[in-house]
């Protein structure tokens, strides 16, 4: 999770919002990506052995979602208004998949793995709630550049800001090919001894 990083993005998702609106998307991301990382931090493990998916698998779904959204920014459907009223950008791209990514999820699904004391889950926890609260603090008062950029500055960042998501999707896309290809080659180099 990189705090100063979503700021671009989040400016870009929420440019033709008035202050209010974006101070309620900042919370309201900030909220979601707090319970789908601490659901994944107490019960990830489960769910994903339950649904049979590998970690690879979620982040390529990951990856590929990112890719959508970085389309529309690099297009301008991001700012139709007629798009913005049919969803929750708040929910969607900001609290996952870009706060509460495939690359968050299964960091914090690692760290609970390798946790081998309460100390280690306590520590694990209090870090889940700070970065989730750097994160808020950050997006919320990240108001002042829209003073500074105004409307034109806003359609640039929101250009450079899909580049930047669809070279963190294409990333997540070639890591879950790569993490598909590794065990492809373990399992080949086992059968074959």
């Amino acid at each position: 999770m990189d705090p100063p990083g979503i700021v671009p993005i989040y400016l870009a998702l929420t440019g033709t919002m008035d202050q209010r609106q974006r101070s309620r998307a900042a919370l309201q991301a900030t909220c979601l990506s707090l319970g789908v990382i601490t659901l994944f931090a107490l019960l990830g493990q489960q769910i994903i052995s339950y649904l049979h998916i590998d970690l690879a698998a979620l982040q390529g779904a990951g990856g590929l979602l990112l890719l959508l959204v970085a389309l529309q920014l690099l297009t301008g459907k991001a700012d139709d208004p007629n798009e913005a009223a049919t969803s929750n950008i708040a929910l969607v791209p900001l609290g996952t998949p870009l706060l509460a990514g495939p690359g968050a999820i299964v960091a914090v699904i690692l760290f609970v793995k390798q946790a081998e004391s309460n100390v280690d889950y306590l520590w694990i926890a209090l870090a889940i709630v700070v970065i989730h609260v750097s994160i808020f603090l950050v997006m919320r008062f990240s108001g002042f550049l829209v003073k500074i950029l105004r409307r034109g500055g806003i359609e640039v960042l929101t250009r450079i800001a899909g580049v930047l998501l669809a070279a963190i999707a294409v990333q997540l896309i070639a890591d879950a090919v790569m993490g598909y290809v590794a065990v492809f080659e373990s399992s080949a180099g086992a059968s074959v001894w």
